[in-house]
């Protein structure tokens, strides 16, 4: 008993000084650890809302105003040029869907197209413009963003960069909509319901003797170019598209950044209104012969999707962006002698296996220490 009380006493007397060296070393590495945290809580506390970048300006200015650019330029040449020709479809004689009556030009109709395009700009215009202001002094959580710094001499201030961000964003999708819309109708030719109507086609030349015969010449209509033209461009529904875009984009807005404390029913009544003259203007347009059902389901559909892809996957949903938080790994947090020791993984000592004495009655489970010590 002597000889192996002889046999563990230098073991005792390592493993004492080891733990206490590793005791030293772990509060040294903790006082300036809490030194540097304390450092940064204080550079933070003289700039809490400053964040440089020196990107912004160049991207605005040479990619984004670029496609913009090109958007409305494509935009045009769909809306006023013939640049893209529209594919001729042919009828049947005598078709009965595309024979009612010719409703007058588009400004005639109860919903013109500059009624609509009014209120598509002005409405979604004039609710970021409250909701961003409203967001800015009321501090409302989510939509505080940090001052960009470029060089040493450019503020961008985040009221000012939220409003274009949604707002250029929206832009974008206007006009991406009416593309989507007119390239549609280019694309299909598909003809309005007051077609026959506005071709006049002469039944007497064309041998039209059934309804069975299917025309396919692209001089069969004798009446005004421009008005025959314009009654080919049926599917999509560009003012139904561009309504319904215009709504979702605006409901999402509403929903998502305004806070109504003591009231649930505000948002949802300034929603469901939106919505529900979106789709008027669909019935409207079915109502006065301009379109079919297909072209305005088509329409409203192309317009939702673009306005929800823009929200939820290029503005994130109008909330300030979020840093993933870091993955820490599983933290040893036994102490070694009560002195803290450093938040790193915990290892078994190598050197506890080899020296360690060999009889399981005298064993005792060895203790875990940090990595920063490294075994004598």
């Amino acid at each position: 008993m002597q000889r192996m009380t002889a046999q563990l006493l230098p073991s005792s007397h390592f493993k004492w000084i080891r733990h206490l060296l590793a005791a030293s070393i772990n509060e040294v590495f903790v006082r300036q650890e809490k030194w540097n945290q304390n450092k940064k809580d204080m550079a933070t506390e003289e700039k809490p809302s400053v964040k440089s970048s020196s990107s912004i300006v160049p991207c605005f200015l040479f990619v984004e105003l670029v496609i913009m650019a090109g958007t409305v330029l494509l935009a045009y040449y769909f809306e006023f040029t013939d640049t893209f020709p529209v594919h001729i479809q042919g009828f049947f004689c005598y078709d009965k869907t595309f024979s009612k009556p010719y409703p007058g030009p588009e400004n005639s109709s109860k919903i013109p197209p500059i009624l609509i395009y009014s209120l598509v700009t002005a409405i979604p215009t004039l609710a970021i413009l409250v909701g961003e202001l409203c967001a800015f002094f009321t501090k409302a959580e989510g939509t505080q963003e940090k001052t960009i710094v470029t060089a040493d001499c450019c503020y961008f201030n985040p009221l000012l960069r939220r409003m274009i961000r949604f707002l250029g964003v929206y832009a974008f999708g206007l006009f991406t909509t009416s593309i989507f819309a007119n390239a549609g109708q280019v694309v299909t030719g598909n003809q309005t319901p007051h077609f026959l109507s506005a071709c006049r086609p002469n039944y007497t030349k064309l041998g039209c003797q059934s309804n069975t015969l299917y025309i396919t010449e692209g001089r069969a209509c004798t009446g005004n170019p421009l008005i025959v033209m314009s009654a080919r461009k049926s599917f999509p529904s560009k003012d139904a598209a561009l309504s319904v875009y215009s709504a979702v984009y605006t409901v999402m807005y509403v929903t998502l950044v305004f806070k109504t404390k003591g009231t649930r029913l505000t948002k949802p009544t300034v929603s469901f209104t939106l919505l529900c003259l979106a789709m008027i203007v669909g019935v409207v347009r079915v109502a006065e012969y301009r379109n079919h059902w297909a072209d305005v389901l088509a329409g409203f559909f192309a317009g939702g999707a673009i306005a929800v892809f823009l929200v939820t996957c290029v503005i994130n949903n109008f909330q300030q962006m979020q840093s993933r938080p870091s993955v820490q790994l599983p933290q040893c947090h036994e102490s070694t002698m009560g002195m803290p020791m450093v938040t790193l993984p915990c290892v078994e000592s190598p050197v506890e296996k080899l020296s360690g004495p060999q009889n399981p009655a005298l064993y005792s489970p060895p203790p875990l220490y940090n990595t920063f010590v490294q075994p004598f």
